[in-house]
Parts: structure tokens; C-alpha cells; sequence
């Protein structure tokens, strides 16, 4: 057979391949992998980002099927959601495991959800666009912020990042709630002050010169030396599965160097999987300009430290940082991986 089906399946089996040859350079080999005890379940359940919304920060966990047979996940599951929906699926057990912005894990904890932080992943994703006329983050004082949905993880960053340069972002600023498309369009008409750009978001800005960066937490501290990414699972899969657990956050840390390694490959297979709807330059620049690998020298503890200081500074959670902490995070996995994966 020669149709396009089946072109696709081979081109699919040879990124697979290649893939999974490149997460081998990094460290522990297949054969090792098989020496370790199987998991105590097949079954994966992770999340995906609605095809329509920004994103493709988390491609480790879009990527990494292939990384995740080879630990021995035969059903492997993608759950499409939101935001919200992914906070209150990974509380509820839809979702074993998934990444996404350490503020919103916090404010999870906080809220008494069941849920574990496992291991940072990647910094950056967020940066802040504002009006020529606006000049520093001081400078928003009195004016409209784009963040499309309160409680997102933007609108969290936000708040976190106007409270550490002394604004306050109840009563300092005013922010508007519209979904993502619009927001753009409302800052490109000159309607907001500011918008905060997530992920591809950035790079469609960029391209059409619509605003100029005041902060990016990819490059300016304190923000750049901590997780904006971080994988957290359900207690409960954790807890009953750590075999499965550690396997699982081997092949999306596995991915994660991927990532960092052939930009451009993940990119082609978060299109062809139709992970995002995207324009190409897009999705490869955001691959491109984030560091995947800092989960090899960043301590996760002192992200979440950082966050839950802010947060709670603010009065978004309740709980101290020290409580957090004890509470919600299960560092054993990473601490193990970090001595096999020398790479």
C-alpha cells in the first residue's frame, strides 16, 4: 500500500523512532529500563491543551508516547481541557499526571486538592507585552492588564509578579477577562494598557509588532531562576502506582531534552498530531526559546518556596510555603532520576 495514510503512519513510526534514539543518548538505555520492575498499570492518563488555546510549553508531555511505551504504558491517554478543567480533572482522577504552572498547583494545595508536584520541568512561557508608553511594570498603576480568565495560570503569574515589584493587583490595576483571540485584538486596538502573553502567544505578538516586552520570565530574574512548568500528578495514582510514577516522569523528563535537543522535530509532530492548530514558526520559536533543561540543575523545592511566598503575601492561599511543601510535593522520583539520566 502506498496511500497517505500510510505514508503518515511510516513518517509517524520514523519520528517515533528517532525520538525515542535521542531520549537514549540521554542516560538510562531500554535495556535498563526493562531490567526495573513494570509498572503496576498500562494505562496513562494525561492531559493536552485544547487544540484552539495557547500551549505547547508542555510538549515533554505531548511527545513523549513513544518515550512512554518504551517504559512499558501500553493505553495511553490524552484528555483534552482548559485550564480549570485540567486543575479540577488531575484533582478528581481523570488525569494521572500532567504539567502546568506551579501557581496553580499551589493554589490547588491550598485549596485542599489531592494532588502532588513531582518534578520542575521547563522555566518561561509568560511575558509581558505592554503600550509604548509603558515602560516598566511600576507603570501599569492605573491601568487595564489583559489576562483572559481569573484563576488561569497568566492570571496567577500576574498577580505574583505586580506584588513583588510592590503593586497591589486588587486595587492597583484593573483586569479584563476576555478569552484569548479577543484579548490580542482588544491590546492590538490600543483597549488594554497590557496583555499577558502565555507560550505561541508570544511569538504572534512579536511578529505583529503589537506592543513591546516589559518582562519576560524567560530571561529576567528572580523569574527566570525558577519553574514555570511543573509535573504534578493525582495523590492517589501516585501513591498506588510508583513504579508506574517514576517511569512515567522519566520518559516526559526524557522528552523534555528532546525538546531542547531537535526543536524542530517536536515541533513537526506537535502539528502532524494535531496537538495545535499553530502557524509552524510559531510553535518552533516557543520550543526553541525555552530551557527544557533546567530540570537538571534547578532545586524544585525553591520554585515552589517562591510562589507560595507570593501567593500567600497577597492572600490568594492561606497556607505558608513550609506547609505547601510538606503537604504537596514528593521530590524522590526526580532525586532518583537525576543519578540515572547523566546526560
Amino acid at each position: 500500500m502506498n496511500n497517505s495514510a500510510d505514508q503518515w503512519n511510516r513518517r509517524e513510526f520514523s519520528r517515533g523512532v528517532a525520538l525515542a534514539g535521542a531520549a537514549g543518548l540521554l542516560g538510562l538505555g531500554p535495556e535498563q529500563v526493562l531490567a526495573e520492575s513494570p509498572p503496576e498499570t498500562t494505562t496513562l492518563k494525561l492531559q493536552r491543551p485544547v487544540t484552539t488555546l495557547p500551549g505547547v510549553c508542555v510538549a515533554p508531555q505531548l511527545v513523549a508516547e513513544d518515550l512512554l511505551k518504551a517504559e512499558g504504558f501500553t493505553d495511553i491517554r490524552y484528555v483534552a481541557t482548559g485550564t480549570s478543567q485540567r486543575s479540577r480533572g488531575l484533582a478528581g482522577g481523570e488525569i494521572d499526571l500532567t504539567m502546568g504552572f506551579v501557581g496553580t498547583w499551589i493554589k490547588q494545595v491550598d485549596a485542599g486538592d489531592p494532588i502532588v508536584i513531582l518534578t520542575g520541568v521547563h522555566v518561561g512561557c509568560f511575558q509581558l507585552f505592554a503600550s509604548e508608553r509603558i515602560r516598566t511594570i511600576l507603570d501599569l498603576k492605573g491601568k487595564t492588564i489583559g489576562v483572559t480568565e481569573l484563576g488561569s495560570s497568566r492570571h496567577v503569574f500576574l498577580v505574583s509578579l505586580l506584588s513583588y515589584v510592590g503593586l497591589n493587583p486588587s486595587k492597583d490595576v484593573t483586569l479584563v477577562t476576555q478569552p484569548p483571540a479577543e484579548s490580542v485584538n482588544l491590546f492590538a486596538a490600543g483597549k488594554l494598557d497590557a496583555y499577558q502573553a502565555f507560550a505561541e502567544e508570544v511569538e504572534e505578538l512579536r511578529a505583529r509588532q503589537i506592543g513591546h516586552v516589559i518582562m519576560s520570565s524567560t530571561e529576567e530574574r528572580p523569574w527566570s531562576r525558577y519553574f514555570c512548568c511543573m509535573l504534578a500528578g493525582n495523590r492517589e495514582f501516585v501513591r498506588k502506582h510508583p513504579i508506574a510514577t517514576k517511569r512515567a516522569v522519566r520518559a516526559i523528563l526524557k522528552a523534555s531534552s528532546v525538546c531542547a535537543l531537535e526543536p524542530e522535530r517536536v515541533t513537526r509532530l506537535l502539528i502532524d498530531r494535531k496537538f495545535t492548530t499553530a502557524q509552524y514558526e510559531y510553535v518552533r520559536n516557543t520550543i526553541q526559546s525555552l530551557p527544557y533543561t533546567k530540570w537538571r540543575e534547578y532545586e524544585p523545592e525553591d520554585t515552589v518556596r517562591f510562589y507560595a511566598l507570593r501567593l500567600h503575601e497577597i492572600g490568594m492561599i492561606k497556607s505558608t510555603p513550609t506547609t505547601i511543601i510538606g503537604q504537596a510535593t514528593d521530590w524522590r522520583f526526580l532525586n532518583e532520576l537525576k543519578k540515572e539520566l547523566k546526560g
